[in-house]
């Protein structure tokens, strides 16, 4: 590997840190590549497949010919991937909590008074509905 390799994986292992991802909890296995790269992807088990145990998140990658390469990006993907589940989780918690926040806030006081309004207007449609008696008059 040469130096910006040995960058990339150093960078990989910081984000892993932030996301409180362990390697011990990525399943990592080999196969061989399809497509081109002639007799070298044919021979050689250069893709790269990477399961996250936790959250069952797998990522394949093959994109170059060299095996190493191919594991600094297959985690970088699945890194990817871990941060847009947490970030989805996270906005979903946010707005639950919003929503929660909104439906316990009190009515303005614009609000009651067309809500009282409102009120009054039914309460004389159903007093002009009602059966007039003629022994209170």
């Amino acid at each position: 590997m040469n130096i910006q390799a040995s960058e990339q994986e150093d960078q990989v292992k910081r984000r892993m840190e932030t996301l409180g991802v362990r390697e011990n909890e990525i399943h990592e296995s080999f196969v061989r590549s399809g497509g081109h790269g002639g007799q070298n992807v044919n021979k050689t088990a250069t893709c790269v497949m990477l399961v996250h145990q936790p959250t069952g998140i797998q990522v394949k990658c093959q994109t170059t010919r060299q095996q190493g390469l191919n594991r600094i990006i297959a985690r970088q993907l699945l890194l990817d991937k871990i941060e847009a589940r947490q970030q989805q989780r996270t906005a979903a918690e946010r707005a639950q909590i919003e929503l929660r926040r909104r439906q316990k806030r009190g009515r303005s006081r614009k609000v009651k008074e067309r809500v009282l309004a409102e009120k009054s207007r039914q309460s004389v449609k159903k007093q002009s509905r009602r059966r007039a008696d003629i022994e209170h008059e």
